[in-house]
């Protein structure tokens, strides 16, 4: 006998739910098992949405863009606190058009062309490990995993490097607007990053349609020109999209991943003592702390996921983080274990929205990783408690301070 849905608006949280909590912000994951242990539920924040944890139910709300769809237009509380603002990306758009842009964002990240993007990713981790400062305490975050993400993504889209900082700073503050609670006014400081940025890149584009390079800002600019793939409205927003993602994707990977090795030295020791396992250590510290922790979809029509009923309209709240720590897909979800296989986490989404950065985000990570393994033979943590930056959406370490031997 089928068993009857289960409504979503009938459904209890176990335990409370609270994405602003600096409890949960600081380990999210104790407060994910519940959610783990039932159907999807109903939260309320500011208003009702639902909130899909396992692993299976994650991957069905992926893989149906159809009845759930990525357009912000039907979530008010989204576009509150958006400073990009209401324009059309990669991530807030549906097929046709997110076929479109997709494919014009992967132009310049392709595997291809990040590959040979990786000396260059070599020379800038070790330029920037030889600025830290010698013997004694230094934060990996402040030395390597911010500065090296806003570099590498500043060199693939043609970036002066007078304007890496700036950058860095641009980024920073548009992020910001992720901690604060829907319903809240968006950070004036998040306004005007996002705002200056806009401004840059319009500048750049008038500069490239006259002096026109091998980089991406220059691609997507004869995209524009030349044919109808590319919108006027369309471009500034994709440019300004795939800035702030790449940053926020590589340098949450690189800080998670030191932090997890640190925290866990017989994988660490494995590691060195076996350097080719470094792939699959990649994906299991995706997995295990993952960068992006959750993203929202518009359930557009009543649909049925997991035995719950919801409703049209709902907003669907996918926990990545959770279902990647889901026992029901990972054995011994709460080991880090580098040498885990299969490992088919979610952590870069599914479906036709799986992060087209990935590529970028692995190299980097990778490479970054590799070199300071290489050049500190005993690395520890300096502070047990390392601090997180505030989100919902994403998993960041503000400091992750290291004593190098």
């Amino acid at each position: 006998m089928r068993r009857r849905p289960v409504p979503a608006a009938g459904g209890k949280v176990p335990t409370p739910f609270n994405p602003f909590d600096p409890a949960f912000l600081a380990d999210p994951y104790p407060y994910y098992r519940p959610l783990l242990e039932c159907p999807p539920q109903t939260v309320t924040l500011r208003t009702p949405a639902v909130v899909v944890a396992r692993y299976r139910d994650a991957k069905a709300v992926l893989n149906d863009p159809a009845r759930f769809s990525s357009a912000r237009a039907g979530i008010p509380e989204l576009k509150e606190i958006d400073p990009i603002g209401e324009a059309v990306t990669v991530m807030t758009s549906d097929p046709p058009v997110h076929t479109r842009l997709r494919r014009l964002a992967a132009r310049g990240l392709s595997p291809e062309r990040v590959r040979v993007m990786v000396p260059r990713i070599c020379f800038i981790t070790n330029s920037l490990l030889d600025e830290a400062p010698a013997g004694g305490q230094f934060d990996l975050m402040r030395h390597l995993a911010g500065p090296l993400a806003v570099l590498v993504i500043s060199e693939i889209l043609g970036i002066p490097a007078d304007y890496h900082q700036q950058f860095k700073d641009w980024s920073d503050a548009i992020s910001a607007s992720a901690a604060i609670a829907p319903g809240t006014a968006p950070l004036p400081a998040s306004l005007r990053a996002a705002a200056d940025l806009k401004s840059f890149f319009a500048a750049e584009i008038v500069w490239r349609r006259r002096n026109p390079g091998a980089d991406l800002i220059s691609t997507l600019v004869a995209a524009h020109d030349e044919g109808p793939e590319l919108g006027g409205t369309e471009l500034i927003p994709l440019l300004s999209l795939l800035l702030i993602v790449a940053i926020e994707t590589t340098t949450n990977l690189i800080g998670n991943g030191l932090l997890a090795l640190l925290r866990n030295p017989q994988q660490l020791a494995m590691l060195r003592n076996e350097p080719v396992l470094m792939p699959t250590a990649l994906e299991e510290m995706l997995r295990y702390d993952t960068p992006v922790q959750s993203v929202v979809r518009l359930c557009v029509e009543e649909a049925e996921i997991g035995g719950t009923v919801i409703p049209a309209r709902s907003p669907v709240v996918v926990l990545l983080g959770a279902a990647n720590r889901d026992p029901a897909q990972f054995p011994l979800p709460d080991n880090f274990d580098i040498s885990r296989r299969p490992n088919d986490h979610l952590a870069f989404g599914d479906g036709i929205h799986y992060c087209v950065g990935a590529d970028l985000a692995r190299f980097t990570a990778s490479t970054a990783i590799t070199s300071v393994l290489e050049r500190f033979a005993d690395l520890k943590l300096a502070a047990e408690a390392p601090s997180y930056k505030s989100s919902l959406f994403a998993r960041r370490l503000s400091a992750l301070r290291v004593a190098a031997g």
